[in-house]
């Protein structure tokens, strides 16, 4: 297993949280979700994360998740947990209930009502103290959910003030001008170099990966062609990394529709034998004979470019 800290690369799943008909979450399809995920070559995991409805879930709930989790992948492949709260003592309470259950490392975002600069260093700086000596921390630049925007010179002081902070999760759009910055920055300002995880839902994976990421960090239906782009960018063959991207992208771009995405990832999870059911927790998107119509079509359409192009065809199209 590779190490959660500053040499971490690959493809860092987003595990979506089960639930039931009924709202319940559902721990036998984590278990199945985990099979999938791993079966599928990633090279990480993130739990409790913005895909997983962390903010729908009760403490006791988020800490049996996460130990289910945990247990299911039994350190094959690190697993990092989201513990942005808007409370400063909740979140060092879950990052420690997190590291002392087997977590690698924890995700932390800034806070809505962050402006500047120093406002955003005096609250990780806050963060910080209350965190466990040595706690692994990856920073999440998220502003369309947040609506904090990290400067790169923020996001540099903050590489340089605190040593435990060994990924950055850049998710800004547009931001590929803010990710060359970053990625430059050990060169051009002395920054110590720590990993780079891209989001965005993996809209722009080939530039990015072109402008020095080190890997992915989404909750994409078919992680494993994410994977099998990663290894051919890390092979040295963009070109043929971009054009499996491309076959994929309609429906890439289909699944990041703000706030409904989630429903169509969960359905083809569930299509793709992943989950039992593809329920979101109220109050979340539930799809209707249209939109199944729509994801169906595009799943066809992927089958026959995939088969047309010689590339292999996942199971659950």
């Amino acid at each position: 297993m590779q190490k959660f800290d500053e040499s971490a690369h690959g493809v860092y799943v987003i595990a979506a949280t089960p639930f039931t008909e009924t709202g319940q979450v559902d721990m036998n399809s984590v278990d199945s979700l985990v099979d999938f995920y791993l079966e599928e070559k990633v090279h990480g995991m993130t739990v409790l994360g913005v895909m997983g409805e962390a903010p729908k879930l009760t403490d006791s709930e988020q800490i049996a998740l996460l130990k289910r989790y945990l247990a299911r992948v039994d350190k094959r492949v690190p697993v990092v947990v989201g513990v942005s709260n808007p409370g400063i003592d909740n979140l060092a309470s879950l990052s420690k209930a997190s590291m002392d259950a087997g977590a690698d490392g924890v995700m932390i975002a800034g806070i809505p009502g962050l402006k500047t600069d120093d406002q955003i260093f005096s609250y990780f700086d806050k963060v910080m103290a209350k965190l466990d000596t040595g706690t692994p921390v990856c920073l999440q630049d998220y502003p369309n959910t947040t609506t904090v925007h990290l400067s790169v010179t923020a996001i540099n002081s903050l590489i340089d003030a605190y040593d435990n902070i060994v990924m950055f999760k850049h998710e800004d759009c547009p931001g590929h001008r803010k990710l060359t910055q970053v990625r430059r920055a050990p060169k051009t300002e002395g920054v110590r170099r720590v990993s780079i995880l891209v989001g965005n839902g993996g809209l722009y994976v080939p530039q990015e990966m072109r402008r020095g990421a080190d890997g992915i960090m989404t909750g994409f239906s078919f992680p494993g062609m994410l994977v099998d782009v990663y290894n051919l960018y890390s092979d040295g063959k963009a070109d043929a990394a971009e054009d499996l991207f491309d076959i994929y992208l309609p429906l890439i771009r289909h699944e990041q529709q703000f706030g409904f995405g989630l429903a169509l990832r969960k359905e083809t999870l569930c299509r793709r034998g992943a989950l039992s059911c593809p329920a979101a927790r109220a109050p979340g998107p539930v799809m209707d004979s249209d939109d199944h119509a729509e994801l169906e079509s595009l799943l066809a359409r992927l089958k026959v470019k995939l088969e047309a192009s010689g590339h292999r065809v996942p199971h659950g199209i």
